[in-house]
């Protein structure tokens, strides 16, 4: 089958090869699949890079999660993948799966794991959002901030989100965002402005995904007991974050660390899913798809990623 492999480590489009791989073989508890659709995430870059949490054994395929059909029982699944044998290949091993929600494309299926998930753990298991609560979403038009502002919307949550460019801001009024900001390069204004929205008080809820000059900024706004979630740093620069700051303003700093369930609490993920479902059920929540790239074009893919100019989820297909 043709796959990308990763045989060392470094940036994304200096160490991935196109090549003619081995077909994998699912063990036991897994599943093969023949990949539709895989969705691109931020932690790819990072796996490239040998920078992620864990680090596959080299060499090694990529892709997160996907969507693809069981070659032997033709049911539509998606799921989180088993490395070595990632998403961005024709065939993948899946760790566990779920039957494809009906009415949801290939692209849609693909990106309807990691992301909400994310979301679902941060806002209702780490912390408790609650209706009416202000809720503070950065990068809210990328494929993970669009399932937080969606997520938080359909807690009731009043949704302020936060984007880089004004050409993004549409797109986060349309998951339904009540009020947008546009930070344009400069998180320092993410401070007057949110204060200004909410009468100087500040999110009870901030969803950080991005870190860095973010995260600094996301504290000055952080209400009085309100909750920092800690998502990730595709900004690039782990923050710090100063405890005499965090106990004058009573307020939490939460770390989201979702992937680690999967092995220590696997019935929660599940239960998680069956809660997504029910959403995706009366369409309270849409899986955005802002572009899709064929296989032999992921690095290019990847690279919209770095730079932060997609929207949605951005996904890879054979």
């Amino acid at each position: 089958m043709r796959g990308w492999t990763v045989p060392r480590f470094g940036e994304p489009r200096e160490v991935l090869e196109l090549t003619d791989l081995p077909d994998p073989v699912a063990g036991d508890g897994e599943r093969l699949v023949a990949v539709e659709a895989a969705s691109v995430n931020f932690a790819d870059i990072l796996y490239c890079r040998g920078t992620y949490q864990e680090k596959p054994p080299l060499p090694f395929t990529p892709g997160l999660e996907v969507a693809g059909t069981d070659p032997t029982t033709g049911e539509r699944i998606f799921g989180p993948v088993v490395m070595p044998h990632g998403g961005y290949a024709e065939q993948a091993v899946l760790s566990s799966w779920h039957p494809w929600p009906e009415g949801m494309t290939a692209a849609q299926a693909s990106g309807f794991f990691v992301a909400y998930q994310t979301g679902w753990c941060a806002l209702h298991h780490r912390t408790s959002l609650r209706a009416g609560e202000t809720l503070l979403v950065h990068a809210a038009a990328g494929g993970v901030g669009a399932a937080a502002v969606q997520l938080g919307v359909a807690a009731g949550a009043r949704v302020i989100a936060t984007v880089g460019s004004a050409d993004k801001a549409e797109v986060a009024r349309r998951l339904g965002a009540h009020e947008v900001i546009v930070l344009d390069g400069a998180p320092d204004a993410l401070i007057p402005a949110v204060k200004d929205l909410t009468d100087g008080r500040g999110a009870d809820v901030v969803y950080d995904p991005v870190g860095g000059d973010t995260f600094d900024a996301s504290r000055r706004v952080t209400a009085w007991e309100g909750r920092l979630l800690v998502i990730g740093f595709a900004g690039g620069r782990i923050a710090d974050a100063p405890t005499n700051h965090a106990l004058v303003k009573n307020y939490d700093v939460i770390g989201v660390h979702w992937a680690a369930y999967r092995k220590r609490a696997p019935e929660l993920v599940d239960a998680w899913q069956r809660e997504l479902e029910a959403l995706w059920a009366r369409r309270a929540i849409d899986p955005l798809v802002g572009a899709e790239y064929a296989l032999a074009d992921l690095p290019d893919a990847l690279d919209a990623i770095a730079a932060r100019t997609t929207t949605g989820r951005v996904v890879v297909t054979p």
